[in-house]
């Protein structure tokens, strides 16, 4: 038989013949709601559109993701709030630079235990179609400007689009990363190979998340509060099992519309009922808690 193409980041290895370990206080499931704060370039670069796949950018749709910005992220951050519930916050560089009042709001929201994740530039360009170096040079410049903004130096990096190049594991450890999420391969974090050393894989869906649902396959707010539900309610029986990472991702131009919010809240309040037995946490403590276990552990820890 013909060969395929393969890489070599990491091994096979199938869920039930792993390690059983526990997430701190003894539970089994890590809950990691992450929002997606974004900039796109007006009337230029990629973008995103309500009604149809590659639509060009216009007007329109630059001021519908504008309004998460401006309106949605808001209205989801007081919701997070009254939950009492953690988030990591996936933020273009060009985002922190234009919102000093978002960057206040972000910055209160660390001191009570969120995280900042590297997300690019901006939503307008793919780091996958840059040479090496100039990719090497989006991250050092996201890093430098998310650093400087937030006052802590991110630890993960989330790619716009979720484009990684053949070389991006490789430029994050380099440049100092602890963890990538642009390899959803997984419900349990997992370490890969990179020419500067391992780095951690931690689960990001790109299945329960608000933009492919309900902007590319048209999911209306209920459908996904249903969606939510039951990936939770299944994930939480799962990890009787073993340790799992429930992985909910939220854009605020498009969850952030009052009816959708409205959905969302039930959605989060269902699985805020079951907070004595969860981990409500971010990837970032993630990943430093599966860096902390002994080696052999996690999938690819052998080499540590």
């Amino acid at each position: 038989m013909e060969p395929i193409a393969r890489h070599d980041r990491y091994d096979h290895s199938a869920l039930p013949e792993r390690a059983v370990y526990d997430w701190p206080g003894g539970r089994r499931l890590a809950v990691c709601v992450s929002t997606n704060i974004e900039r796109f370039a007006f009337l230029d670069g990629l973008g995103s559109d309500h009604t149809a796949l590659g639509a060009p950018q216009s007007v329109r749709n630059y001021a519908w993701r504008d309004y998460g910005n401006r309106v949605g992220l808001w209205s989801l951050l007081e919701l997070l709030d009254a939950l009492d519930l953690p988030a990591a916050h996936n933020v273009n560089a060009h985002a922190a630079l234009d919102d000093p009042a978002l960057v206040a709001r972000l910055r209160a929201r660390l001191a009570q235990g969120d995280e900042i994740v590297a997300h690019g530039r901006s939503n307008a360009e793919r780091q996958d179609a840059l040479t090496e170096a100039a990719e090497t040079r989006l991250i050092a410049e996201t890093t430098e400007v998310l650093a400087q903004t937030f006052g802590v130096r991110p630890e993960g990096w989330l790619g716009p689009y979720l484009a990684q190049s053949p070389h991006t594991p490789d430029l994050l450890a380099e440049a100092g990363y602890r963890y990538l999420q642009d390899w959803p391969a997984d419900d349990q974090p997992f370490w890969m190979r990179t020419r500067a050393g391992p780095i951690l894989s931690v689960p990001y869906s790109i299945e329960l998340n608000d933009s492919p649902a309900l902007v590319f396959r048209q999911h209306t707010g209920r459908e996904f509060e249903a969606m939510i539900i039951d990936q939770f309610d299944e994930m939480l029986e799962q990890s009787q099992h073993r340790p799992l990472v429930f992985s909910l991702v939220l854009h605020s131009f498009v969850v952030g519309q009052p009816f959708r919010l409205r959905a969302l809240r039930r959605a989060l309040q269902h699985i805020h009922a079951h907070c004595d037995r969860l981990w409500l946490t971010t990837p970032g403590a993630v990943a430093a808690h599966v860096a902390a276990l002994p080696p052999g552990t996690v999938p690819g820890s052998e080499a540590l």
